[in-house]
Order: structure tokens, then C-alpha cells, then sequence
């Protein structure tokens, strides 16, 4: 076998691994790309990294499993003691997006949103693409939601504006 067909054996081997780390990059692009459109200090970059790393750290933890179990006799290894691992660097990640300003508290979101994004690349990388894609879509809907209750809001705060003035006049 020579080296290309060993190479391309491997890859097929590894499909679903490559599959679960490009999914998760296209779903921290996509969580990237609203949070960049909104003009937020975390990124498309920011949060496709986010997810991405989650995702092959969260494999890397579950193949060493296979890999080293057995080099010595009675070893005990928990595939997701590596993954538990994330959530303190998204903790530490987060922390470093919040921001106090006098009475304000900004980045909340981002953080919030960062964590989220670690939680979707651990998730895809232990396989679980059902609760990923639901976590996503319910997620996704209510944030919609929401903007629209927002925005309905500020158009009936807007229009009513010039009513109150012309009474206080």
C-alpha cells in the first residue's frame, strides 16, 4: 500500500471524526456571524475556534481512551476527564469578556454565548448531533423571538415618544 492510499484509508477510517469537527466549525460560524452582524466583541473567529477546539479536545479525550487503555495493566481512564476540562478554560475565557463600566455590566451575552458554543463542540465531538441540533434550533427560535418582542418594543416606544411630548407641550 503506498503512502496516498494510506493516507486516504485513514481518512475514510476517520470520517466521522472529520465530519463532527466540520460541523462544529459551520455551527460557531454560524453563532460567529450573528454575534459579528450585531457588532459584539466576540466573533465569527471567536466562536468557530470555540467550537472547534471543543469538538477535538472532546475526541482526543475519547480516543485516548482506546489508544492507551491498555499500555499498562488496571488503568482506569474516563474519556470525558479532558472534555470537563473546557468548561474551566471557557469559564476563564468569559470571565475575560465581561466588562463593568460604572453601573453597567457588558459582554454578559458574549460570555454566556462562549460557553454555549464550548457546550455544542463537546457535544458534537462525544456524537451527539440530536441534542446539538435541538439545543441549536430551540436556541436559535427564542433568541429570535425575542429580538422580535424587542424590536416591537422599541417601534411602540418610538411612536409613542412624540405623543407624550406634544401632551407635556
Amino acid at each position: 500500500m503506498n503512502m496516498i492510499d494510506h493516507w486516504l484509508s485513514s481518512i475514510f477510517q476517520d470520517f466521522e471524526w472529520l465530519l463532527r469537527i466540520f460541523i462544529s466549525a459551520l455551527l460557531g460560524f454560524l453563532i460567529g456571524l450573528n454575534r459579528t452582524h450585531k457588532h459584539k466583541p466576540a466573533g465569527v473567529k471567536t466562536y468557530m475556534y470555540v467550537t472547534t477546539a471543543s469538538t477535538l479536545i472532546t475526541i482526543v479525550s475519547i480516543q485516548s481512551v482506546f489508544s492507551y487503555a491498555g499500555v499498562k495493566e488496571h488503568t482506569m481512564m474516563d474519556p470525558m476527564r479532558l472534555a470537563a476540562q473546557i468548561v474551566t478554560g471557557l469559564g476563564f475565557i468569559g470571565a475575560g469578556v465581561i466588562l463593568k463600566d460604572r453601573t453597567r455590566v457588558i459582554g454578559l451575552t458574549s460570555a454566556a454565548m462562549i460557553f454555549y458554543a464550548g457546550g455544542i463542540g463537546i457535544a458534537i465531538g462525544a456524537g451527539f448531533y440530536t441534542f446539538v441540533l435541538f439545543s441549536f434550533m430551540v436556541t436559535s427560535l427564542f433568541v429570535l423571538m425575542g429580538e422580535r418582542i424587542e424590536k416591537r418594543k422599541n417601534q411602540t416606544t418610538t411612536t409613542s415618544s412624540p405623543d407624550l411630548l406634544e401632551i407635556s407641550e
